[in-house]
């Protein structure tokens, strides 16, 4: 080994050394440090100590990395003690959670899966654009504004698809009975997801899926009973099953039309403050089945935990998931953002969720190919006399 490199190596391992030898100082010269103060040095110096350790990997790790990739790496890092839910976001992954979140994107509205290493369209999303150029079941796409995309991720394939509206996107589609690749230019529109389907059952009772508590529900799921009331329907099925929750604001709205007057939902804060949100409602219209099981999460345990407090409805499935906590999302200046845990919340009845869950009053399991707990859920509603 030449005198370079024990020159260098004795260098990094100095700076290595002085990174993990450097401890807090508690002396100020001239004047006592109170606690606050004692904190406000110890952050310092380890903010100075992250930027050492990021100067460190800049200068010796064996690949190419940035200090926008380093740093990026670093507000992850943040969240590494943090509860599950409270996360950091880049500017992409920001813009793709908020599309989650609010029910709107650009595209052109098909959905899609990957099978034996292709694209499979499962169905075009009526009057989308992928609808109206002719996409069908069953096509399968091989490429995206000419780029090949065999053996991509579907996650994959629905970004590139994904755009502004008003944007084009050129697909390649293979479709079975047609010799030639077939191109299809379409322009993307803002897709709207409704998270709602509903129909009318034997026995004139309603059944409304919620596959997820976007900001569209709300305004869905009053069609939905709008339906109901016209053909006479007062007993219905919520179906909350595998629904992993979402906004907050958007069930307790839906509830306000479900449960009498009094409250929904507590939510308590990590001061101990307490903010409850009510029903107004005095005229209770419907006569109410709610199915869930262990995928049902989040916001479907809010609705799940007011139908069950306030009885009127009754919840048959099996116990939910056990997210009792609510996350509020931040954007940043950098394009990114944040979601944080800021509080758990309590049923009406003031009863904890949060890795408890709603056990329901009657457990059911499927545990064959038919539906055991929505048949259960008719039978309930069925002996119930108007």
């Amino acid at each position: 080994m030449n005198i370079k490199n024990i020159l260098k190596k004795g260098i990094l391992f100095i700076l290595v050394f002085t990174l993990i030898i450097s401890a807090p100082s508690t002396l100020v010269f001239g004047q006592e440090v109170n606690v606050q103060q004692q904190q406000e040095i110890d952050l310092q110096q380890e903010l100075e100590f992250l930027g050492n350790l990021l100067k460190l990997i800049k200068a010796n790790y064996a690949y190419e990395v940035t200090e926008k990739q380093l740093i990026e790496g670093a507000m992850k890092g943040l969240f590494y003690n943090l509860d599950d839910y409270s996360n950091y976001y880049t500017e992409e992954e920001f813009k793709e959670l908020n599309e989650i979140v609010s029910g709107d994107f650009g595209g052109i509205g098909i959905h899609i899966i990957e099978k034996n290493g292709n694209i499979e369209v499962v169905t075009p999303i009526k009057d989308t654009p992928g609808f109206k150029a002719g996409i069908q079941p069953g096509d399968i796409i091989v490429s995206v504004d000419d780029a090949d995309i065999k053996g991509i991720t579907s996650k994959k394939a629905t970004e590139l698809m994904r755009g502004e509206p008003g944007t084009k996107v050129k697909l390649g589609i293979v479709r079975e009975g047609e010799p030639k690749v077939l191109y299809l230019d379409i322009v993307r529109e803002l897709i709207t997801i409704n998270p709602i389907e509903y129909e009318i059952l034997k026995d004139n009772i309603g059944y409304i899926k919620i596959t997820e508590f976007n900001n569209h529900t709300l305004e869905n799921v009053l069609k939905a009973m709008g339906h109901f009331n016209i053909n006479k329907v007062d007993k219905i099925i919520f179906d909350v099953r595998n629904n992993p929750g979402g906004s907050l604001s958007e069930v307790i709205n839906v509830l306000r039309f479900l449960v009498p007057r009094g409250p929904i939902v507590h939510v308590k804060y990590s001061d101990g403050e307490i903010e409850t949100h009510y029903s107004y409602n005095d005229e209770v219209n419907f006569k109410l089945a709610v199915l869930v099981n262990k995928g049902s999460a989040s916001a479907s345990e809010i609705f799940a935990g007011a139908i069950q407090d306030t009885k009127v409805g009754t919840i048959i499935g099996t116990t939910t998931f056990g997210k009792g906590t609510v996350q509020t999302i931040v954007p940043l200046v950098n394009g990114g953002g944040i979601k944080l845990t800021i509080a758990e919340y309590l049923t009406a009845n003031q009863n904890p969720v949060n890795k408890i869950g709603i056990k329901p009053d009657i457990v059911v399991e499927n545990t064959t190919k038919e539906d055991l707990q929505l048949k259960k859920a008719i039978e309930v509603l069925k002996a119930i006399k108007n």
